[in-house]
């Protein structure tokens, strides 16, 4: 290495780093701009499943509240997410003093239509220490003994805990009415059931938020695709996944029926396009940052004597 070459070398990387960086805050800022004027309350407006909800008039690909592109929506996510874990982190601390609230995130969705991302690049931005999640599957033996709320009730986030819920009770509306499982009568009775239940959970000091991702078939029918072409995608299919397809339209029916039926002022449901991942994960990140904004936790005072404790230490 010739004399001089070291600080030139060194000077081209600190400038390379300067672009980047100014790129970076350049992206940011796009990203920010692309969001709706109002913000999370304003998406949480236009995705809410109304009464007469219709799931035809709701185009997957779409991205209400979000005029950007892919490149941008992604940096959002990560401009929110320090946002998220800042109030995530508060929520825990208040529950130390004696807060009793905390945050359900029900997710339910057809095969493919991105749970697992939300848990990823959602859930997974915050301190796991504050977070439930829990997942349902076919009930067990020991769980069929009982009525269907039991092993939800088990489930229920603690105060200062964002519990999420990948599928729900919700199941039982959908693969019970899709599959006959159970008799109609049965399964209407549970609409308000739920209702009554959520209305219970939310008194107790809950913010819910049910997240539906809405994906077209065509979409789902390329993940699927994507899932056998790709050896290491091979461990999440299923061919059952196939099956539950060829009923499209009959799961399509029973969502729009829990929608409509359970969608109430204290657990509202929120239909979001899910054809697009990236939106999908930014749009239910903005509504679990809605919902923790409402909370507003504050952090605990401390139950010491902060100067006394000061000059204790400064002597230890």
């Amino acid at each position: 290495m010739t004399k001089g070459e070291g600080p030139t070398k060194a000077a081209k990387i600190a400038h390379k780093a300067a672009k980047t960086s100014e790129q970076v805050e350049v992206l940011q800022r796009r990203a920010v701009e692309a969001v709706g004027p109002a913000g999370p309350t304003r998406l949480a407006e236009q995705l809410r499943a109304r009464p007469d909800v219709n799931l035809e008039d709701v185009d997957p690909r779409s991205t209400p509240g979000f005029t950007g592109t892919k490149e941008e929506g992604v940096a959002a996510l990560a401009v929110a997410a320090e946002r998220v874990s800042e109030l995530q982190e508060r929520l825990f601390a208040a529950s130390k003093g004696g807060d009793r609230r905390s945050v359900l995130l029900v997710v339910q969705g057809m095969d493919t239509a991105g749970k697992g991302g939300i848990m990823r690049h959602v859930v997974g931005s915050v301190d796991p220490q504050g977070v439930q999640i829990t997942s349902f599957r076919a009930p067990s033996e020991e769980e069929r003994k009982h009525d269907f709320l039991w092993r939800i009730r088990k489930a229920l986030p603690t105060p200062g805990m964002i519990g999420v819920f990948d599928r729900s009770h919700y199941e039982d509306v959908l693969i019970a009415r899709v599959h006959e499982l159970v008799p109609t009568d049965v399964v209407e009775q549970r609409y308000e059931q739920i209702n009554a239940f959520e209305r219970e959970v939310t008194d107790a000091g809950t913010t819910m938020v049910k997240v539906m991702l809405h994906i077209s078939a065509a979409e789902q029918k390329e993940r699927l695709a994507e899932r056998l072409e790709r050896p290491d995608k091979h461990w999440k299919y299923n061919p059952d996944d196939v099956d539950e397809r060829l009923r499209w339209h009959d799961y399509q029916q029973a969502y729009e029926i829990a929608l409509r039926r359970c969608s109430t002022d204290a657990a509202p449901w929120f239909v979001v396009p899910a054809d697009r991942k990236w939106y999908a994960r930014w749009a239910v990140q903005q509504l679990l940052l809605d919902a923790l904004v409402d909370i507003d936790p504050q952090w605990p005072a401390g139950d010491f004597d902060v100067e006394a404790e000061k000059v204790r230490l400064a002597l230890a």
